[in-house]
């Protein structure tokens, strides 16, 4: 649906399409290209870790909407050693990005509550 530009935030950007595109319950296909820099949380962890690049992206999974995204990526350096997290802010574009999205609007409407179970917003889904 999109291919994003050297320099460019892939979260903000994608952040964006869902706005502009009206995606109220989207899924990512595909997010292909590489990063100069990554800012991924790890498991268990409070905050991002900002990761030097440049990397591949090796993969991308994320349920995403105008309400907001949950997307999880893993990157490869140079000799191969991966590592993958929880997308924040910060990642920037390299070289390219291709970004795929499946949106599931016209069934579905994807939101986010406080899960008192997690203690973080969680994926609400409403059928339509």
């Amino acid at each position: 649906m999109k291919r994003l530009k050297p320099d460019q935030e892939i979260f903000s950007e994608i952040e964006s399409l869902c706005l502009s595109e009206n995606i109220e319950a989207g899924v990512i296909l595909s997010l292909v290209g590489s990063v100069k820099r990554a800012a991924l949380r790890f498991a268990n962890q409070e905050n991002a870790s900002e990761i030097a690049g440049p990397h591949e992206i090796v993969s991308v999974t994320g349920t995403v909407s105008k309400t907001g995204c949950h997307i999880h990526m893993s990157i490869s350096n140079g000799d191969g050693t991966t590592i993958g997290g929880h997308l924040l802010p910060g990642a920037i574009v390299y070289t390219t990005v291709e970004l795929v999205i499946l949106d599931m609007s016209e069934s579905h409407s994807f939101s986010r509550s406080l899960c008192q179970l997690s203690g973080f917003e969680e994926l609400t889904v409403t059928t339509k």
